[in-house]
């Protein structure tokens, strides 16, 4: 479904969309798939799962098209995310086609690396500029338990393979649970520093729907 044209207060005089407060939105998510490949407890835990029929999923003409309406408002950082997007066929071919929209000043990948390594080349020679990977923890067994998957050296070979590329800016995210990973910041932190990435700590919430989501396992402040 295409979007609602903007009305004269969602629009700044330069054209761009606007917020509540009249400041210019610069970034756009594009999520490309709802399938994933993991089944992180706090997100989605379940196997049996309800997924988009493909015929219901924009082609990849039609998200240039839709990227291309919303740069044309201004936006100018748009961020391919799923889902797990590394599962959405031939990825790079739709990066390829973004990276020909003059207008995107900054094209980047949220992923959960675990296909990543196998990709991450192609991505980059598309036109990917910027990657961010999923990591809540080092160990293998805590993975397995977070994830209900045995791809923890899948994930940290993707993290290598994005260094190893030359990818910029390389951020790792990491969800903190209370008495799950926290033990694991200083780890986690150093982990990043030898790579030279940035070590993003997201806070445990509730996101609705298929989550198991418990109060006790957010660090307050």
């Amino acid at each position: 479904m295409l979007p609602a044209p903007p009305t004269q207060r969602d629009v700044s005089p330069s054209g761009a969309f606007t917020d509540q407060f009249g400041r210019p939105l610069r970034s756009l998510r594009v999520s490309v798939t709802d399938r994933c490949n993991l089944r992180c407890n706090y997100c989605m835990p379940q196997e049996e799962y309800v997924w988009l029929p493909r015929q219901e999923l924009l082609t990849f003409e039609e998200i240039a098209h839709l990227v291309d309406v919303f740069t044309s408002m201004g936006a100018e950082d748009v961020r391919l995310t799923g889902g797990e997007p590394l599962l959405r066929r031939d990825l790079p071919q739709l990066v390829k086609m973004l990276a020909a929209n003059p207008r995107i000043r900054d094209l980047a990948l949220t992923t959960n690396g675990v296909l990543f390594a196998e990709q991450g080349e192609s991505l980059r020679d598309a036109g990917l500029h910027r990657v961010t990977l999923s990591l809540d923890t080092l160990r293998a067994e805590r993975f397995a338990a977070l994830t209900g998957r045995d791809t923890h050296a899948q994930v940290l070979a993707g993290i290598r393979a994005a260094r190893r590329l030359g990818f910029p800016k390389l951020k790792l995210d990491s969800v903190v649970l209370r008495g799950v990973n926290d033990d694991e910041l200083a780890d986690l932190i150093e982990y990043g520093r030898s790579l030279e990435a940035e070590v993003r700590f997201i806070e445990y919430m509730d996101v609705g729907g298929a989550t198991e989501f418990s109060r006790s396992g957010v660090i307050a402040p």
